[in-house]
């Protein structure tokens, strides 16, 4: 005849293992889905009055569009939260959006020039996506001089 209680010790422990072995396993799938996804991350800061404008002219519509299923935005708020590390290059001014692809910079669009210009520049990152690359990373090129419409960063806080 068994002990009622020394079967009942062990059931919590193989009941832990399981869940952990299912979570472990729920991690890996993941991972797995989201090693080479790209993705497109908006860097702002509270009060940036062209990101205030992104949102209300793109914010609605972009999570509707085909580019959002290849490209799926991520926030960063310069204000509360660290840059993520995938950024070849300071960002100088709010919104900068750079497509991401393995945890590393492929193109950026720095600032918001309107919503017609903003989906003409979109397509052209997708079609940096779109070329092959060399396994190295490339050396960083310096951004073109043009003018951006976008809040200027202080130095001090870069």
């Amino acid at each position: 005849m068994r002990n009622r209680k020394t079967t009942s010790m062990h059931a919590p422990r193989a009941i832990l293992s399981a869940v952990r072995a299912f979570a472990a396993l729920c991690a890996l799938v993941v991972l797995i889905g989201t090693a080479d996804a790209a993705e497109l991350v908006m860097y702002r800061r509270d009060g940036c009055p062209w990101c205030v404008r992104w949102d209300r002219e793109i914010g609605p519509i972009y999570p509707k569009t085909d580019i959002s299923r290849r490209l799926p935005l991520r926030m960063v708020n310069l204000d509360h939260e660290k840059d993520s590390g995938v950024s070849r290059r300071p960002i100088r001014y709010t919104p900068t959006f750079v497509l991401v692809e393995d945890a590393k910079e492929i193109a950026r669009i720095e600032g918001y020039p309107g919503d017609e210009f903003f989906w003409v520049r979109l397509a052209s990152l997708l079609t940096v996506l779109d070329q092959p690359r060399a396994q190295t990373a490339p050396a960083a090129t310096p951004a073109p001089q043009q003018p951006v419409m976008g809040t200027p960063i202080p130095e001090r806080l870069q």
